[in-house]
């Protein structure tokens, strides 16, 4: 018996190298994953790096300038001019002005047609989900295009409509300009937006909807007590995705600005005067200073949204 055991616990003794050291892992998750980190590197950090660096200079001339500009450590000034710039500031106010507007809206229109997909009330939910889902696919170039058109009096045949009621709107200029682009961007973004959270209340379990209306609630009281709590976290991840992408705002108002008819200038929002800074006036150093502070507001924006998301599900 005892020959038995001693048998077994021979078997099961890992094998030892000659040396008498038991052999380590291979490095094969490390060759796996080292292209990813390289890449990663390479494409994401690499570039953040560069324009804090960049941030941190300025370039100045000496006597008259004939040896051209001259690259100098600037510390902190080109944030401290950013943070004193009323342009800057002007397009931070209106950048949170048009997330406050476009993220409750979108995100709520987007849990309304997905909850709409996911009832009985709607036939054919396939094909319009295919529908809602469409405008995503147009470029935003393409679609700021054809919405300055419909946008644009003489052009549009909506304007023209009401000019004929005697209604007059102008949707280019003033204050009508900042709901205009939140209606493209609306357009643009509702389809993606009611897919994820369509996909989400699909793994819903039947069994708790069924138990919800066996107890007597109905369709409205279902959909908001029972299912939206279900998909909190794709509620969470669109609205942080519409929070981030609002302050990426750039490509609409840069449209509406080139057309010559609307009131949008060229440092309308923070990323068009940092492209204005970088390729009108040359002054990258600025412009690099400018997108570090968005990638800053972005952060702060998303940390304090991860931390009331996450309030909520430890409550």
């Amino acid at each position: 018996m005892a020959s038995r055991s001693s048998t077994l616990t021979r078997r099961v003794r890992p094998s030892r190298p000659p040396g008498g050291r038991p052999r380590q892992r291979g490095h094969g998750p490390l060759l796996l994953l080292g292209p990813f980190f390289l890449l990663f590197a390479f494409t994401y950090l690499g570039p953040i790096l560069y324009a804090v660096s960049l941030s941190l200079f300025r370039e100045r001339y000496d006597g008259i300038g004939w040896d051209g500009p001259q690259r100098v450590f600037a510390g902190l000034h080109n944030y401290s001019r950013a943070l004193t710039d009323e342009q800057f500031l002007q397009g931070v106010g209106r950048v949170l002005l048009y997330g406050l507007v476009y993220v409750p809206l979108l995100i709520a229109l987007a849990a309304l047609f997905a909850l709409l997909l996911d009832s009985a009330l709607t036939a054919a939910a396939r094909a319009f989900q295919t529908v809602l889902f469409l405008p995503h696919i147009v470029p935003g170039l393409i679609a700021a295009i054809v919405w300055l058109y419909l946008y644009t009096p003489g052009l549009s045949p909506i304007i023209d409509a009401l000019q004929g009621m005697n209604v007059e709107v102008d949707l280019l200029n003033g204050g009508a300009v900042l709901f205009s682009l939140v209606n493209i961007a609306v357009w643009q973004s509702l389809g993606f937006n009611v897919v994820l959270i369509y996909v989400a209340l699909r793994a819903v379990p039947r069994s708790t909807v069924e138990a919800a209306r066996i107890d007597g609630a109905g369709e409205i009281r279902t959909a908001v007590a029972v299912k939206l709590p279900q998909v909190f976290p794709a509620l969470f991840v669109a609205t942080l995705f519409t929070i981030i992408g609002s302050l990426q705002l750039f490509t609409e108002p840069q449209v509406l600005q080139a057309s010559g008819d609307s009131s949008v200038t060229s440092t309308w929002t923070p990323n068009m005067l940092a492209y204005s800074a970088a390729f009108n006036s040359n002054d990258y150093h600025y412009a690099a200073t400018v997108s570090v502070l968005v990638a800053v507001l972005a952060g702060v924006l998303s940390f304090a949204v991860t931390t009331l998301a996450n309030r909520r599900s430890a409550a």
